[in-house]
């Protein structure tokens, strides 16, 4: 099975969200088949062939997720952020801003799933180059 490390290593290849495509080819291969991205600290657990599943420690301090969710705005900056306009770290910040606590990346669906804080589904896209 994959180790952290591995997934760090192909995260560092990511510069803005339009790398995004290629890193999900890069940890699929490695045995990924899904992950969840908490964006208050950063946590990742990723999932392999069942039963193995993997966490991330925290990456930075928490974040307040706005209550507040402001679907237009958000999807209107993940529109920029997947054109490499922003960087990842500012991406989150605009997340936790506009109400988006969590998303989910299915590696089989090629599906990411953006969720607010009571677990709602926010905005479903198919991810490119399956």
């Amino acid at each position: 099975m994959f180790t952290i490390q591995q997934i760090d290593d192909a995260h560092a290849k990511v510069k803005t969200g339009a790398d995004f495509p290629k890193y999900i080819q890069e940890i699929k291969k490695l045995g990924v088949t899904a992950f969840d991205f908490l964006v208050s600290n950063g946590v990742e657990v990723f999932y392999g062939d069942e039963p193995f599943k993997t966490n991330s420690p925290a990456k930075y301090d928490p974040l307040n997720i706005n209550e507040n969710l402001n679907a237009q705005q958000f999807a209107k900056e993940l529109k920029e952020h997947q054109e490499g306009k922003t960087d990842f770290p500012y991406f989150v910040k605009m997340c936790a801003v506009n109400g988006i606590a969590s998303w989910k990346v299915d590696l089989e669906e090629y599906t990411c799933t953006y969720f607010d804080l009571e677990g709602g589904e926010v905005l479903q896209e198919e991810i490119p180059g399956k």
